[in-house]
């Protein structure tokens, strides 16, 4: 008689992202080009957190139009919709449904301590819209700990910036389970495998970002071949005008960062390369290695807006598989508070 054989489930992730604009050089290198290959070591969930991104006022058409576009830069990544679940948050009705409920689950206190949203009420208070310091923007959290707990999450992969809120996440969960019993999967914090560390090519001593206020310190996956290289050529170095890694050469450290992330090439390897030569010409090689790093992204996110109705057929099958799955975390949620299910 032969032994029964047990396969044990994957892992499972989950990761959204905010649609505020096209992703960076920096997001790409430091943690999504890696997320390909995750899909297929763990049992992954994928979404755009356009219900997060109301919290700060948006020009519809300007949403709509980057929710398509940073849904088809997830594809054009190589995320794989018959792999994973790769959908947009607010196409699942239970992401709103269980945040409510955890907001009843959540102290006032917790979320007052949450520091991203001190930072953010305090950005909101300098534009001329000083009184969108709103509930939503308090609250947040409680959306989050929905977002990850919905799927039974076993890991949530998550930079500095994002280990306050998983923890609060972890905090309902464990409050709702003493509570109720085991209702939620209380989630692991998952510290990627060390991407490149992506500074701004104007200020050196900052991460590149969407909201730098010097457009050539950022570059965009979907920057042009001509506008990426002129960004690199016009990146902040030193005046010794000899490529090694060191101390004080910021920008210098930075754009050799960026080089050996794209060519897979160790910092020694990079110095020899450019023994004798000037700035200029490890510039120009930067900013072509990056160019063809991009390029087969570019043309497939190209195709894909080209394609608006595979782009819906995608989204409205990962909607469909987030709202089966999340279903039942949610009733049985709901179930155990004492409502009554159709």
């Amino acid at each position: 008689m032969s032994e029964e054989v047990k396969v044990e489930r994957k892992k499972r992730s989950l990761s959204l992202i905010q649609p505020t604009s096209i992703p960076t050089l920096g997001n790409y290198l430091g943690a999504m080009k890696g997320w390909s290959a995750f899909q297929e070591e763990y049992d992954t969930i994928y979404g755009v957190a356009d219900l997060h991104s109301i919290t700060v006022r948006q020009d519809p058409q300007k949403l709509r139009r980057q929710t398509t576009e940073l849904y088809a830069m997830l594809l054009a990544l190589g995320l794989d919709p018959d792999k994973g679940i790769v959908f947009i948050q607010s196409h699942v009705p239970t992401h709103s449904q269980l945040g409510w409920l955890l907001n009843c689950y959540t102290q006032f206190g917790e979320l007052s301590r949450m520091t991203q949203f001190k930072d953010k009420a305090a950005k909101n208070a300098e534009n001329i819209n000083a009184d969108n310091v709103n509930a939503g923007l308090f609250t947040y959290p409680c959306l989050m700990a929905a977002d990850i707990l919905l799927y039974q999450s076993d890991i949530v992969p998550v930079g500095a910036d994002q280990k306050q809120h998983l923890e609060i996440a972890r905090d309902i969960a464990e409050r709702f389970n003493g509570i109720y019993g085991k209702v939620f999967t209380v989630p692991e914090a998952y510290i990627p495998k060390s991407g490149a560390r992506v500074m701004s090519l104007q200020d050196p001593t900052r991460k590149m970002s969407k909201s730098d206020p010097n457009p050539k310190g950022t570059v965009y996956l979907t920057d042009e071949p001509g506008v990426i290289m002129k960004k690199f050529r016009s990146a902040v170095t030193d005046s010794e005008m000899s490529v090694h890694y060191g101390e004080g050469k910021d920008g210098i450290n930075n754009l050799m960062t960026i080089y050996a992330a794209v060519t897979g090439k160790t910092m020694d390897a990079i110095e020899q390369e450019f023994a004798g030569k000037g700035y200029g010409d490890f510039k120009t090689a930067v900013g072509e290695a990056v160019i063809a790093e991009l390029e087969p992204v570019q043309q497939r996110f190209n195709q894909f807006m080209q394609d608006k109705s595979y782009l819906q057929a995608c989204w409205t099958k990962g909607a469909d598989l987030a709202q089966r799955v999340s279903q039942r975390t949610l009733d049985k949620a709901m179930k155990k508070i004492g409502f009554l299910l159709k």
